[in-house]
């Protein structure tokens, strides 16, 4: 596990010297961002160097378009993932409204202080400094006047299509989980805790444990899925409603209702994990309670039967 730096007034910018960096925002710590990651990890093998993985505390897009940004993890959890991909260290710089309106020129000098690395590993599109001015060919030129190898890489393409946030966020609209599951590498997730919920879950047979999910951590599509859900360490399967259950669209709160199989207990207050495997069916407003019912039982026995 890499230990996490905070790049802020205490930090020593001499860490950076012989480094190998990958440097990114790595929402989704996707199998793209891991092959940059790889990259920086080889570099400093070969070099005797440390692997960095260079990043920031939060997403830019939070600043400039938190309006349609649709994230695919929270940032504690982007920065701990990146922990465990088998670089040395994880460099976190603050993004301050300062920060981003630097020039290029200037945000290489407050990202560096002076000391720059041997390797830095970026996605052939990266873009820095205030208005994205900054591009690859910039990098390149900086990189030989302070002695910087800039290696730009085209994050592992499949079927001829880069991997990105973007591609995977879209796919997760679909609700295309195989796809979306396959490029990140991994299941996708959301995290939540425990809230009341309406009620009528158990008045019907079948509690749900609800979690209110902000927007922005929503990239998933509406929809019920099959799902893993994780409480205190102990795996369930699950069938999760994501969205506002259309039936109950006027009394409803929750944006994800969780339905562990088999849970006996409390979950109120709780965190809880969810690990997305299979799209079961879209919304749908039920005018008849009896076809809701049998409708969900279905839902559940199909996870039942098949994770």
């Amino acid at each position: 596990m890499a230990q996490i730096f905070r790049a802020d007034e205490s930090f020593d910018h001499g860490f950076f010297e012989g480094t190998s960096c990958a440097f990114g925002v790595f929402d989704g710590v996707h199998l793209g961002h891991r092959f940059l990651l790889n990259c920086a990890c080889t570099t400093a093998q070969e070099s005797g160097g440390k692997s960095i993985a260079l990043t920031f505390d939060i997403d830019p897009d939070e600043k400039f378009h938190p309006e349609r940004l649709r994230k695919l993890m929270t940032n504690e959890e982007r920065l701990a993932m990146l922990a465990t991909t088998g670089v040395d260290a994880v460099v976190v710089l603050p993004f301050t409204s300062e920060f981003a309106a630097s020039a290029p020129d200037e945000f290489l000098v407050q990202t560096f202080d002076g000391t720059t690395p041997a390797f830095l590993h970026v996605g052939f599109d990266f873009k820095f400094g205030a208005r994205a001015a900054g591009t690859v060919r910039d990098l390149d030129a900086w990189g030989v006047e302070m002695g910087t190898k800039v290696c730009a890489h085209g994050l592992k393409s499949e079927e001829g299509a880069p991997i990105t946030a973007t591609r995977i966020r879209l796919l997760l609209a679909d609700g295309n989980l195989d796809e979306a599951n396959r490029l990140l590498g991994r299941r996708y997730f959301m995290t939540g805790v425990v809230e009341p919920g309406r009620g009528e879950g158990a008045d019907l047979g079948f509690r749900t444990a609800n979690l209110v999910v902000a927007d922005q951590l929503r990239p998933l599509g509406d929809g019920v899925y099959a799902a893993y859900a994780y409480v205190d360490g102990t795996c369930y399967k699950a069938a999760v409603n994501v969205g506002v259950a259309a039936t109950f669209a006027e009394t409803a709160t929750a944006t994800c209702e969780v339905h562990l199989l088999d849970f006996e207990g409390d979950l109120y207050g709780k965190p809880i994990k969810v690990e997305f495997v299979k799209w079961l069916r879209s919304m749908k407003k039920f005018d008849d309670i009896d076809e809701l019912i049998a409708t969900v039982k279905g839902n559940i026995d199909w996870v039942r039967e098949n994770l």
